[in-house]
């Protein structure tokens, strides 16, 4: 079993945050766990600085540590925070700025990892709670059924950035792939890494993160009509999705000696696929075994296999 230290690395990344960022500090103080903060900013405005110094100064600077961004977009920022090895804990947590976390988000989080041998990599993630910009709840995600697996995150990301809490062994892994890489995102890249390295994933459907939509999202959440049309319009016309694979896949090059040798038949075989002709893409795409989680969402994949845009 892993060891009983509760202590937390909290990793949040801003950029001119100042409309929600005191709220979301505010949920830090609500945490059971001994926590500290580690804050990297992508040369944000003078009030979002402001509100970290503040914060800051009310703990100490031993507590809350703030650093400059890389200011190559937020995953560089936050790969940066995370593979700094003056950063040391137990756990890590990764945090958005205009979110608020549940008071229970660390301790139900950590409960699990405790779990888990301190050798294998292990990644809580869970459901999210979603709010409007005054805070008033809207709905939540969609729960996920099937298993995580690295056959499921070669396609789709299960686990979002704010829900995520991880164990030191995962974190050594991407301190293996380096904070130099290309990626589409932090949190589907951590999930790629632990799922091919056959570490411990948990996904909650119990949501641990209030999750704000407003009009700066970097993301965001929308699950509407509108929201469909435009994923299947920056998926089959613009080629969005198969440029994220192939940075991802490229990534994934640097931790194959880590893999499962199952997993590593999986990757070979998820590249091949690509740079086949239709049938034999079929046919290697259907060895690979990957999957996504939802009905809609598999629809999409074999249209994306059939057209080519995977």
């Amino acid at each position: 079993m892993s060891s009983q230290n509760d202590d937390v690395a909290i990793l949040l990344c801003t950029y001119n945050g100042e409309c929600f960022l005191e709220e979301q500090l505010n949920s830090f103080e609500k945490q059971v766990n001994d926590w500290r903060l580690f804050v990297s900013d992508d040369h944000s405005n003078f009030q979002t600085l402001s509100i970290l110094k503040q914060f800051q100064k009310k703990h100490s600077a031993k507590k809350i540590m703030i650093q400059s961004g890389p200011q190559r977009g937020f995953a560089a920022n936050f790969l940066s925070l995370t593979c700094s090895t003056c950063i040391q804990a137990s756990y890590y947590a990764f945090s958005d700025q205009d979110d608020v976390w549940e008071p229970n988000k660390l301790s139900k989080a950590i409960a699990w990892l405790q779990t888990i041998p301190s050798d294998c990599p292990a990644l809580f993630c869970s459901s999210i709670r979603l709010i409007d910009s005054q805070g008033n709840e809207i709905g939540f995600s969609k729960i996920f059924k099937r298993q995580p697996h690295f056959s499921n995150a070669l396609v789709e990301n299960i686990a979002t950035g704010h829900t995520m809490v991880f164990n030191q062994a995962a974190r050594e892994l991407l301190l293996k792939a380096g904070s130099d890489i290309r990626i589409p995102a932090h949190d589907w890249w951590l999930y790629l890494v632990v799922s091919a390295c056959g570490g411990k994933i948990y996904y909650d459907s119990y949501p641990s993160v209030r999750y704000r939509q407003h009009k700066n999202n970097v993301t965001g959440y929308d699950m509407s009509l509108i929201g469909l049309i435009k994923r299947a319009i920056h998926m089959f016309i613009f080629n969005h999705f198969k440029l994220k694979i192939d940075m991802n896949i490229h990534a994934l090059e640097r931790i194959y000696p880590y893999m499962t040798t199952s997993n590593q038949i999986v990757f070979e075989n998820f590249k091949q696929a690509r740079h086949h002709r239709l049938i034999r893409r079929i046919f290697k795409t259907h060895q690979s075994g990957i999957y996504r989680q939802t009905l809609i969402g598999n629809i999409g994949l074999v249209a994306a296999i059939l057209t080519n845009k995977i």
